[in-house]
């Protein structure tokens, strides 16, 4: 029987499914679920045919309320409306269950891109053992961060895990009790999480989703590429930053950090406990039972908090022991599970993730100041008296041989004393799961080789006085951050105690680069050419120095903060940047939408696996032809200009205060960072996160981040008549056609005709247009460079899915629009308070939930 194309199983496994499961979902014996099932078609297709005609959000609602309801009193219609907010949060929880459901059978698990997939492809190439040596080398590392995007609390996830389950069963009778339970179960979450809180969300992706999937891909890569034999490099390993991410968030204590390295520890040992405990069933032979009891009983006394002995070693050592028991006396019986148990205690040992640490450059200039200032009136001699009279290349000097210890308790200032704990805390933690549980620092902001030796010298001051057993990582996000990055690195590898230091960690330097930032601060196509053109300039120095240099990626999950296709962007590198690793941070919904099930997370490690060694194996030639660099320079340069021009504009601030949802991402209490850097009480863009800054561009359906300056490059070519050379750069470049390609998805994403109103605003108007104009500029000739008819054309279900989804969102935008322009009004007029402008206010607030959960990859 033959395959039916991908966009078919789609429709015939997603789209016939969730309208089957919605109509029952409108049918359920609830008043208020029946009367808004049966009206929210109808608004539905007001708004529609509303938009259609040209018509505004508010003509659009008092339409429909003067069409079919009529004698609502206008309390009501508020009330109508919060019920639409609620029924399509529903909906779009429902569609997301069914998607996840039928991942397996609309991707192919065994087509391009996966294990299978790679092994084959070796094989018929007589490349087998070139793809085992670069995979004894080869990692992955997927880092869950601490910025949420993600607004299900936990008891709606596990109404989609159980309906997810329901749905591929097909089980109609649990289908219709699991959506009962969603209809009577509150989104609203009524305080902000604790980071503990957060941590503990993510926690559950690890024992029950990341666990199993990470296992299952190690073992086929030991089975059927390395005919069983053990495997040193691990591969894949996961970060972790909820409870070590300080960086602008004040309520992560070292009380936090602790207290999430030791829930991370009980949750592997609660999953080898379960492992064990099923293998305790399977192994009652003579000289293994007893063994495998013991082990049962020691894993237990951990996770219950009694004595116990076991240690990392014994674990693997017994079950190693018993495993050759097995081979020589049992006839290999169960042999598989024990071997794949013994995989995952490779993985994950007694850590489960590695904890990331990270603080912000400036705060920590601020605490290094503290302790220089502590040292000098005592007259220690850990520092010399003249410390401030040196230049910054001296103290980098001085730093870098700083000797002895420092009593941080001396200290009165209470943030200096808390982020020096924060490093004594790494030391405890080491000692109590492995040097792997925290064993890198991450400076943010990093600007120069001083801010890198202030935190040298602390940790070595702190807790490290003996041997520095921490990566310390720079994170360069702005332009001209990035630019300096290489002269930076210089600096630290040709000193002489930091090369010291670097030579005992192996030679290996890892370094940050943001997505996020780099976007918000120098739009689209510079960020991204500009973190290209870092990375092949930070690889050349590091081969220079005889380092081996790892990037990690700070990428969000729209294509405007590096999210989008991600696997596309690592298959795109060339020689000139270093590639032994693969690192990047996944945040929010992404985790749920791509590594949320064991399919999915199975799949997208495998791309990202297959897409750092495809090119290699393939003996691909990736460099940048020297006439394409030129080109893309050009177009950088010019997108850059036009993005740097529409950020000075005098609009931009006040628009995005008053005509977006920006203020109101604090309110959502998804998070437990503060939603700005800054403590100014009006707006200031560089105290602006990326995740609202982005995320309020999306709820506007302009997602200005992600195309924002295309449009004016591409068309400085077609203008020249020289537009021959930009679709030969599209055809020649696999990095441009990544870029191209994301730069669409967010084009797709964009829906004008919701705020077309604005164009007649009195102040806005004009920066309305502006936005609309490069809109359509960047559509046009994106579409013309590539040859499409239509946006997304080469994936028609990617195209098909945000399609449901934005269709299915139509009401709830229309309802935040109309309450936006509400509170406008009401604002032209002076009203700052009472009760109608905070049920407006409200009303805006609920509707960012549904939105984002919807768009899956939208902050």
């Amino acid at each position: 029987m033959s395959t039916q194309p991908k966009l078919t199983r789609f429709n015939n496994n997603v789209l016939s499914k969730y309208q089957i499961y919605n109509s029952i979902f409108m049918t359920l014996p609830f008043d208020t679920i029946t009367k808004t099932g049966v009206l929210l078609p109808l608004f539905h297709e007001t708004c529609k045919k509303g938009f259609a005609a040209g018509d505004d959000p508010t003509t659009i609602v008092d339409t429909f309320f003067r069409k079919y309801q009529a004698r609502r009193s206008p309390e009501s219609q508020i009330k109508l409306l919060f019920r639409f907010i609620q029924y399509i949060e529903r909906q779009v929880v429902l569609f997301d269950a069914i998607e996840d459901a039928a991942f397996p059978i609309v991707n192919n698990m065994e087509g391009i891109g996966t294990l299978r997939s790679l092994k084959e492809s070796a094989s018929s190439s007589g490349k087998l053992e070139v793809l085992k040596q670069y995979l004894e080398e080869f990692k992955v590392r997927i880092v869950l961060t601490a910025h949420p995007t993600q607004f299900y609390p936990g008891s709606v996830l596990g109404i989609i895990t159980d309906l997810t389950e329901a749905i591929r069963e097909n089980d109609l009778l649990r289908i219709n009790d699991l959506l009962a339970q969603l209809g009577k179960t509150p989104f609203f979450k009524h305080k902000k999480p604790t980071p503990y809180d957060e941590a503990k969300s993510l926690i559950w992706y690890l024992e029950n989703v990341f666990y199993k999937s990470f296992g299952t891909i190690y073992d086929y890569i030991q089975q059927n590429i390395f005919e069983g034999k053990h495997i040193e490099n691990e591969i894949i390993n996961i970060g972790f930053w909820p409870g070590g991410d300080r960086d602008g968030n004040p309520f992560v204590t070292p009380e936090t950090t602790l207290k999430v390295s030791k829930r991370l520890r009980e949750t592997i040992i609660k999953n080898y406990y379960r492992d064990v405990r099923r293998l305790r069933r399977k192994l009652s032979f003579k000289g293994v039972e007893n063994r495998v009891i013991h082990l049962e009983q020691e894993l237990y006394n951990i996770i219950t908090n009694q004595p116990s002995e076991l240690t990392l070693e014994f674990l693997k050592n017994e079950l190693t022991e018993i495993k050759e028991i097995i081979v020589k006396e049992h006839q290999s019986l169960y042999i598989t599970e024990v071997i794949s148990l013994l995989n995952k205690i490779h993985l994950f040992g007694f850590h489960c993730a590695l904890l990331d640490i990270r603080q912000d450059s400036r705060v920590h200039n601020k605490v290094f100041n503290a302790m220089v200032q502590d040292i000098l009136e005592k007259g220690q001699d850990l520092l010399p008296k003249n410390y401030y009279e040196l230049s910054e290349k001296e103290q980098v000097k001085v730093l870098s041989k700083v000797k002895g210890s420092f009593d941080i308790y001396d200290l009165k200032d209470e943030d200096a004393l808390k982020s020096l704990r924060t490093m004594m805390t790494i030391k405890t933690i080491q000692d109590t799961n492995g040097e792997k549980a925290a064993n890198r620092y991450i400076i943010s902001n990093n600007q120069t080789a001083l801010n890198v030796m202030q935190l040298f010298a602390m940790l070595k001051l702190v807790a490290f006085h003996e041997e520095l057993t921490v990566d310390i990582v720079p994170l360069f996000e702005t332009i001209t951050d990035l630019e300096n990055a290489p002269s930076v690195m210089q600096e630290l590898y040709s000193n002489p105690s930091y090369s010291s230091h670097l030579k005992k960690r192996g030679n290996k330097q890892t370094i940050m680069l943001g997505f996020s930032d780099g976007t918000k601060d120098g739009g689209y196509l510079m960020a991204n050419w500009a973190i290209y053109r870092a990375k092949e300039e930070l690889t050349a120095v590091a081969r220079k120095n005889g380092i081996s240099v790892i990037f990690f990626d700070g990428r969000g999950g729209p294509p405007a903060r590096g999210g989008g296709k991600t696997h596309n962007f690592y298959a795109s590198l060339g020689p000139t940047i270093e590639d032994n690793e693969v690192q990047l941070t996944i945040q929010g919904q992404t985790i749920s939408s791509n590594f949320g099930t064991l399919e999915s997370s199975q799949y997208n490690l495998e791309q990202l696996i297959s897409s750092g060694i495809d090119n290699s194996l393939n003996e691909t030639d990736l460099s940048m032809l020297p006439e394409n660099r030129e080109i893309m320079e050009h177009l950088a340069e010019l997108s850059y200009k036009t993005y740097s021009n529409f950020k000075a504009h005098p609009k931009f601030i006040s628009y995005l205060e008053h005509m977006s949802t920006l203020k109101y991402y604090a309110k959502t209490n998804i998070g437990s960072r503060p939603s700005k850097r800054g403590k100014s009480d009006g707006l200031v863009f560089e105290d602006l996160r990326a995740i609202p800054f982005v995320g309020s561009w999306s709820q506007l359906k302009q997602n200005v981040p992600g195309f924002f300056g295309v449009g004016t490059a591409l068309k400085h070519y077609e203008d020249k008549g020289e537009f021959e050379k930009v679709q030969n750069l599209y055809r020649t470049s696999s990095f441009f056609k990544t870029l191209i390609g994301n730069s669409m998805m967010s084009l797709s994403k964009s829906f004008f005709e919701l705020t077309r109103y604005m164009s007649q605003d009195s102040e806005y108007g004009g920066f309305w247009n502006i936005i609309h104009e490069e809109y359509e500029t960047s559509k046009r000739l994106i579409l013309k460079l590539t040859g499409f008819d239509e946006l997304m054309q080469e994936e028609p279900v990617g195209k098909a899915s945000i399609n449901v989804r934005e269709s299915i969102v139509l009401p709830l935008i229309t309802i935040q629009q109309y309450a936006l322009k509400k509170i406008q009004d009401m604002e032209k007029q002076g009203v700052k308070s009472g009760k109608e402008l905070e049920v407006y206010q409200k009303m805006v607030t609920r509707s960012l939930f549904g939105n984002i959960n919807a768009s899956r990859n939208s902050a």
